[in-house]
């Protein structure tokens, strides 16, 4: 009998993964999350839901005991404090890999990002490439990151996975923003040409890779993982399948980097816009990743290319806007604020 404790199990990727974990025989799943886990599973006698935090030791030790695995999805995003950022990736990380030292629990695999890489020159990105982070966020994960292999040099065995930005079922966040132009009829604006290459992957994909790190061997996932789509384009080919998706004939237009991004980072110093540096400052370059050793060493095979994702993300938001109309917040689960940027649509 499989038991799995999922901290951050409440957010987008949480719901996601728990499905994934039911498809494949899992027989308990522990949830650990400070927001309520609002979904139908809930009331399932298999889901054992735990309102807390990463951060509190005592309930980490406490939800790890009997567990054969932790995965560690909890993340403060981009738009929470630095303090909460740091706090929770790395004091998170700690307590989780603490108590499965302490309890015997075999694996724990670590949801980290390709932020740590930063804005690199040279693509594809692999992993053996220099940590360089952008922001606080950036720089929490190469720090968490850290923790994690201090632990596998211990000898404790512990699987770092790190995804593009994913996208599917569940999924709002900056996106909304994206989608809520193409739904209402109008073109969207694009940071720079477009001409650039930027990868993105489905959240199913993620899944899947989680679970074969957390099924296969020690010996191959004791690593970090690269994970993404493997057919990608442009960024202006790419998004522009949903404008194409959504039926009004409007296009992406490109806009000249320097002016724009001054203004955003304004806008954001003002708090009038939901986009942070990691969002405006990276969306003009190239960003792409290997997925070579995954592929290899996990038999990744990612189902989703770049505009599968965006257009079955965008399925899933058309279908479900009544239940998020009105809702914003700072987690992947609601629509981000668009302050004076919703203002802006009107001239798309």
């Amino acid at each position: 009998m499989m038991k799995v404790m999922i901290t951050g199990g409440s957010g987008f990727l949480g719901i996601n993964l728990i499905r994934k974990l039911r498809e494949k025989g899992v027989e308990e799943i522990r949830v650990l999350d400070i927001a309520d886990f609002d979904y139908p599973e809930k009331s399932e006698p298999w889901l054992k839901f735990t309102l807390g935090d990463v951060r509190d030791a005592a309930v980490v030790d406490r939800l790890s005991e009997g567990c054969d695995i932790v995965v560690n999805t909890a993340a403060a995003l981009p738009l929470y404090s630095p303090e909460d950022i740091r706090t929770t990736e790395v004091d998170g990380i700690r307590n989780v890999l603490d108590a499965a030292k302490r309890l015997g629990v075999k694996r724990v695999v670590q949801i980290s990002s390709t932020a740590v890489y930063g804005v690199p020159k040279k693509h594809p990105i692999y992993e053996t490439d220099e940590l360089i982070g952008v922001g606080p966020y950036g720089h929490a994960k190469i720090e968490a990151e850290e923790v994690c292999r201090t632990a596998r040099a211990a000898g404790q065995t512990v699987c770092v996975i790190r995804p593009k930005s994913f996208i599917g079922p569940e999924r709002l966040g900056v996106f909304a923003l994206f989608y809520d132009w193409a739904y209402t009829g109008h073109g969207f604006p694009m940071i720079g040409s477009g001409n650039n290459r930027y990868q993105l992957m489905d959240v199913e994909d993620l899944c899947d890779a989680i679970w074969n790190a957390m099924t296969y061997p020690d010996e191959k996932v004791n690593t970090e993982f690269n994970i993404g789509a493997k057919e990608f384009t442009t960024m202006k080919e790419d998004y522009q399948a949903v404008l194409d998706k959504a039926g009004y004939g409007k296009k992406i237009r490109g806009l000249p980097v320097k002016p724009i991004v001054f203004i955003l980072r304004i806008l954001e110093a003002l708090k009038l816009s939901p986009l942070y540096p990691w969002v405006y400052e990276t969306a003009s370059t190239d960003s792409f990743v290997s997925i070579e050793r995954a592929e290899q060493m996990l038999d990744f095979k990612p189902r989703f290319s770049n505009k599968d994702a965006l257009v079955r993300n965008y399925e899933w938001y058309c279908a479900h806007l009544s239940e998020f109309a009105g809702k914003t917040g700072v987690s992947h689960r609601v629509p981000w604020k668009q302050g004076l940027l919703a203002c802006a649509k009107w001239f798309f």
